[in-house]
């Protein structure tokens, strides 16, 4: 059994999680990228799937939610699935192919090349994410782990990580919501500027049609 250290309660909570909120300041420019290239994927019909056990299916729910509904501003939906929430379909997989296939199966199912992959992990070993890891490689499609203190193996083997610096899982999952808050305003940050710079072409097109007049 792996040995967890203890989980901080009250005030000493806080204290830790300030302090891994502190330690993720210094990806805000890799979120920021993730979100241009998710926004760029997606509006050209691209597809993210994504995937966590636990907490972390809910946090992987959670971003998959605000991508098919909405995050802040009006946009059209973009397509979005969690993988754990295909209950059927997990449990299919689970009884005929074993555990660690949940999320390779569908990923080999739903994935196209150039797709994006989200898997959230506070250890970053579980066995099923780093088969959907594999497979997505396989596939084509882009992986990007969201995990607790690395060094750690899903980190490893996507394409690219966030570590959350904390060895307290409690801590790990409520930064993880922060991070797909952010990744989700970098997507919509992203689009918007897509959109104004379409309509501005839009508008110098429409005048130099009408200057040659």
């Amino acid at each position: 059994m792996t040995h967890r250290p203890p989980v901080p309660l009250g005030r000493e909570h806080l204290v830790e999680l300030a302090a891994a909120l502190d330690g993720i300041t210094h990806t805000f420019d890799t979120i920021e990228t993730w979100g241009a290239r998710m926004a760029h994927l997606l509006s050209r019909g691209g597809r993210l799937l994504a995937a966590g056990n636990g907490g972390s299916a809910a946090q992987a729910q959670h971003l998959t939610a605000e991508l098919v509904g909405r995050f802040h501003g009006e946009r059209r939906a973009l397509s979005a699935i969690a993988l754990h929430a295909e209950t059927s379909c997990l449990t299919a997989i689970a009884n005929d192919y074993g555990a660690e296939e949940i999320f390779a199966r569908q990923v080999e199912a739903h994935g196209r090349r150039g797709d994006a992959l989200v898997l959230l992990s506070t250890s970053g070993n579980s066995a099923n994410l780093l088969r959907a890891a594999e497979r997505a490689r396989g596939c084509g499609v882009t992986s990007f782990a969201i995990t607790g203190a690395g060094p750690n193996a899903l980190a490893n083997l996507c394409d690219d990580a966030l570590i959350v610096p904390s060895p307290h899982t409690t801590v790990v999952q409520e930064a993880h919501l922060v991070i797909v808050h952010l990744l989700c305003a970098a997507i919509d940050a992203a689009l918007d500027a897509k959109s104004r710079r379409r309509i501005r072409l839009d508008n110098e097109i429409s005048l130099a049609g009408r200057v040659s007049a």
